[in-house]
């Protein structure tokens, strides 16, 4: 006999359908195209759990759904079976880890600023006094937070909705600088009206960060197969192939490279993957 099913595989086999959870903003990991659909580099990992999951529950069809979440949203939205994978662009950490699980890591990033060059911004110190804006319910905005008490700089940090919205307000100069993940940066000034105007900061505010697909706690046949299908992603080389689709090629909407290539410390993580929440196991 096989195994009774419990968790999520038994919620997929009984109604059919996963449930994917998605950001429309996250380029490029997770972020809506021209005809609004969610696509993106952590959207192509999470449809091949998707076909992990269809096998391992031998399902001849299994219906995808898509859900949007936000950075606020997200943890809920797992936790009360809305959605049963979060795909976007999600740092794995201690504190998180008590809420949610996480699966192998698929991406490195430190948390920094951007600023327009003509502001002449060089460092965190540099943000003394000044407007500051970051995404709510992000790891970004409290480190922001953080480093302003620590360093008693007295930075006036506004919280935005989302990364599109944090940007305008640099763009349009209600903010000096963005605290967000580097990578998002980039995405953000590579689609910007003139990217040559911006610059992101050398300066982090954290070590490197991994960014993992989110599933919910204490389900360990579930994660036993998110596990399996993406260590041999990233083991079989496919998952670098699917990195240099989304960040050394043109991606859509507007056929933007982000021209990001994949760094020793990832190379290393897609050799031995692992979902530690620990940023100095990443050598």
């Amino acid at each position: 006999m096989a195994q009774e099913l419990t968790g999520t595989l038994k919620k997929i086999k009984d109604t059919g359908t996963i449930t994917l959870g998605h950001r429309d903003s996250s380029i490029p990991f997770s972020y809506l195209d021209d005809s609004q659909k969610p696509i993106g580099y952590a959207m192509d990992i999470c449809y091949k759990i998707v076909d992990a999951v269809k096998k391992e529950l031998k399902l001849d069809k299994l219906e995808v759904k898509l859900n949007p979440v936000t950075s606020s949203t997200r943890i809920p939205l797992l936790a009360n079976g809305t959605i049963d994978l979060e795909c976007g662009s999600t740092t794995n950490n201690a504190e998180r880890q008590k809420q949610v699980a996480y699966t192998n890591t698929h991406f490195l990033t430190a948390s920094r600023y951007v600023t327009k060059k003509s502001s002449k911004i060089n460092s965190i110190d540099d943000l003394k006094g000044k407007a500051v804006v970051s995404t709510s319910g992000t790891t970004n905005i409290k480190q922001l937070t953080e480093a302003s008490a620590e360093r008693k700089l007295g930075i006036n940090i506004i919280p935005a909705k989302d990364h599109a919205e944090a940007f305008l307000m640099v763009e349009t100069d209600r903010a000096v600088a963005f605290v967000m993940d580097d990578i998002l940066l980039a995405s953000l000034v590579a689609g910007s009206k003139a990217p040559g105007d911006y610059v992101i900061s050398s300066d982090a505010f954290s070590k490197p960060e991994p960014y993992g697909i989110m599933l919910r706690k204490d389900d360990p046949a579930f994660k036993k197969v998110v596990d399996a299908a993406t260590a041999a992603l990233y083991m079989g080389g496919e998952g670098q192939k699917i990195y240099d689709k989304w960040f050394m090629s043109k991606i859509p909407p507007k056929g933007l490279n982000l021209n990001v290539p994949i760094d020793a410390k990832l190379k290393n993580e897609f050799a031995k993957p692992s979902d530690s929440a620990d940023p100095d196991s990443y050598k």
